[in-house]
């Protein structure tokens, strides 16, 4: 926010903005060296405000319990809500629970459910976005506002662009997203011809936590589990 009645000097403002690459490099670093070391994962994305008696935060627990089974870990954004839910899935089953937390003026708190040595702390979101694209076997998109959309346009851009690999976008929950998934179809794809039908494919719609599994499962029996840049 600009500050009207304390403008700083341009000069001033480049010289900030040189020194500030250093803490940029310094967030880089950092997760590069933690996330490099957990292995394969899938990253949780969903509201901050869902309470844990609501049906998707109960979901979320059973969707991440069940990647633990299947050998994946989660990551989530660290914070409450749908976050907390996975980091909890994930820590009930014994499995790896990371949370990638941002600084921010509300909402965002760390949930007691990450493991210790792979707690991330980010100020800038777009350093912290890249740790879950490159470090993520799978996005799994739980009903969300719009950090949630961010993401997941985000990677489905990154893959339609042929800028990383192809990985499974999986949303939850037909009665949430169900209208997006119209949206596109019918005015991005046909009253517009915004988007391609094949880009169509990237995305999956359900509702359960075994059709999360299948889906992952299945893909990567094609595909080597790494990194995706």
């Amino acid at each position: 926010m600009r500050n009207e009645k304390n403008p700083k000097n341009w000069n001033e403002v480049k010289t900030n903005d040189s020194w500030g690459i250093f803490k940029i490099m310094g967030e880089f670093v950092g997760g590069y060296e933690k996330l490099s070391k957990i292995g394969p994962c899938v990253s949780i994305f969903g509201s901050a405000r869902t309470k844990p008696d609501h049906k998707y935060y109960k979901l979320t627990e059973k969707i991440a319990g069940k990647l633990t089974e299947n050998g994946y870990g989660v990551i989530t954004g660290g914070g409450p809500g749908i976050m907390e839910a996975g980091n909890k899935g994930a820590h009930n089953a014994g499995g790896t629970s990371v949370g990638l937390n941002i600084t921010l003026p509300f909402e965002q708190h760390d949930n007691p459910y990450i493991d210790s040595d792979k707690s991330i702390d980010f100020d800038y979101f777009f350093v912290r976005k890249v740790m879950f694209v490159k470090y993520s076997q799978g996005f799994v998109v739980m009903p969300g506002g719009f950090g949630t959309l961010d993401e997941f346009f985000e990677a489905l851009t990154l893959i339609q662009t042929h800028k990383i690999g192809k990985f499974p976008i999986i949303l939850v929950g037909t009665d949430f997203w169900g209208g997006l998934v119209d949206w596109i179809k019918k005015t991005l794809l046909e009253s517009y011809n915004n988007v391609s039908a094949e880009d169509l494919d990237l995305v999956h719609l359900v509702d359960s936590e075994d059709e999360v599994i299948h889906i992952l499962n299945d893909f990567y029996k094609k595909y080597n589990l790494s990194p995706n840049f």
